[in-house]
């Protein structure tokens, strides 16, 4: 029998093109509706962050994460994704790391574990050396440890430099 961790889908959100923060507020909403069971839908607070490995010049992104319970394939809810990303005016195919209006990356999905090699792979390969993921995540799952991992998001983020900047803006990402 599974639990009802099985079930919950990680997801990153980021953007620093156009109007961020309702790209951002945007991809909430729509992942919300995607939930198979809305009450449990869980989102970190909205953080500005310095852009990492990103052309010079490039502007602060705006990042947070929500967690969503979905109990259909991997690869239905990786399209989903690209979707709603293609709906805010990303472009495919685009430069690595270039600026983008809307970037959702699968974290995790329960404790499924893809190995790299193709468009999607669980957990996040460098999920647990970016702040800017690690930072939001903690807010509403600090004691989850990933597949393959022992140590807990609190302790993946203790471990990682303070650089880059990331500043908490006090709105949550569902308001």
């Amino acid at each position: 029998m599974s639990s009802s961790d099985d079930f919950r889908a990680g997801i990153a959100l980021g953007s620093n093109l156009g109007d961020s923060l309702s790209h951002l507020r945007r991809a909430a909403k729509a992942l919300h509706q995607l939930s198979t069971s809305p009450e449990l839908i869980r989102g970190s607070h909205i953080y500005r962050t310095s852009p990492v490995d990103c052309p010079p010049g490039s502007l602060p992104f705006l990042n947070a994460v929500v967690e969503i319970e979905w109990k259909g394939e991997v690869e239905a809810l990786w399209a989903e994704l690209q979707q709603l990303e293609a709906a805010a005016g990303r472009q495919r195919p685009h430069p690595f790391h270039a600026p983008r209006p809307l970037d959702l990356d699968l974290l995790y999905v329960g404790s499924q574990v893809i190995p790299s090699g193709g468009p999607i792979c669980l957990p996040h390969p460098r999920l647990k050396n970016r702040r800017f993921v690690l930072a939001p995540l903690a807010d509403f799952s600090p004691e989850r440890v990933l597949p393959n991992e022992t140590a807990t998001i609190q302790q993946l983020l203790a471990e990682l430099s303070v650089i880059p900047l990331i500043e908490k803006i006090e709105d949550p990402i569902f308001t």
